[in-house]
């Protein structure tokens, strides 16, 4: 799904980080320090990024018409 543009919590702007992200974890990184580098210190952004389930390219085959 589509990440929210900021933390539910703290109102500061996540959406812009998570390209970044999805390319350092999938390359192997571990992602509490990706989170440190990127500058999510508070948990509740943090969950934000780990609680973060992607299904576009599961959900776009049953689009509706």
């Amino acid at each position: 799904m589509i990440i929210p543009v900021r933390c539910f919590s703290c109102g500061k702007p996540v959406a812009e980080k998570y390209e970044e992200y999805a390319a350092r974890t999938a390359k192997g990184e571990a992602p509490a320090k990706v989170l440190d580098d990127l500058g999510f210190k508070r948990y509740c952004c943090r969950r934000m990024f780990l609680s973060q389930v992607d299904l576009m390219e599961e959900i776009l085959p049953y689009a509706r018409f």
